[in-house]
């Protein structure tokens, strides 16, 4: 059953008009080009689905639109990370639900750590049976195939994780900017200075300290139903609600008041 069919059900069902929702009749790519032009009678677009069509309804649409990009999400462990929660929140960020847009993709790691967290990592991520690829510091601690430009750049949606060894939180941020998709990003550290310069210099939705990227959904936020997870800056970003598609409306009531 489609997500229109319940929705009309439900409205049926408790007496809300029917009219409120529509299902687009034509769903080819023309169709939808149409749809995305009609300014007049639409006031948003959503797009939900694979790169290309938020790419085409970006490029394309004259009515607003509220993107929905790829979740390339990154989780950066500072030298001063607490040993103890590294791995389950690097499982749970990668593993957990791999094929989703808040699931980590590069796990970045502090190079005066990398030798003692890798070996424990690789084991965690083989018993998930996680493929990892790694950069040329990375590979000189586990034996995982080389990463590359490519792979730094991919939205995997799968159990496949990239992990690079950084200098320092700058680097990490640098590499954040150049990569990210203002998405999801974290930092795992006890050094409060670092995390604020982490949390204030990342340009994302939703930057995290200590916690998976998972939680980056409009459940979890406490939202109600999510209509979408907005890369954009304006006018929602993040996890949305349904209060995210309202706007406003003024009423003035007058006695005859004039402007001077």
């Amino acid at each position: 059953m489609c997500c229109y069919t319940i929705i009309f059900q439900s409205f049926s069902k408790h007496k809300l008009p029917e009219q409120a929702i529509s299902l687009l009749p034509d769903s080819t790519r023309e169709g939808v080009a149409k749809l995305i032009k009609q300014d007049k009678y639409v006031d948003l677009i959503v797009p939900r689905g694979g790169e290309a069509l938020i790419k085409f309804v970006s490029e394309n649409a004259t009515v607003p639109v509220v993107k929905h990009d790829k979740g390339l999400c990154h989780i950066y462990v500072d030298k001063d990370a607490a040993h103890n929660k590294i791995i389950d929140i690097a499982i749970n960020a990668k593993c957990q639900r791999p094929g989703v847009c808040n699931a980590m993709e590069t796990l970045l790691i502090h190079e005066q750590i990398a030798p003692y967290i890798l070996p424990g990592l690789y084991d965690a991520f083989m018993e998930e049976g996680t493929q990892l690829k790694g950069c040329e510091e990375t590979v000189k601690h586990i034996e995982i195939e080389c990463a590359t430009h490519e792979d730094y750049d991919t939205e995997y949606l799968a159990n496949i994780l990239n992990i690079k060894v950084v200098k320092n939180v700058d680097e990490a941020i640098a590499h954040i900017a150049k990569y990210g998709s203002g998405h999801s990003e974290a930092i795992l550290s006890e050094n409060y200075t670092t995390i604020n310069k982490f949390l204030d210099q990342v340009d994302a939705a939703c930057v995290y300290a200590n916690a998976s990227t998972r939680f980056t959904d409009g459940g979890a936020f406490g939202l109600g139903a999510e209509v979408g997870i907005s890369t954009n800056k304006l006018h929602s970003r993040g996890p949305m609600g349904i209060n995210d598609l309202t706007t406003f409306k003024y009423k003035i009531f007058g006695q005859g008041q004039i402007r001077e």
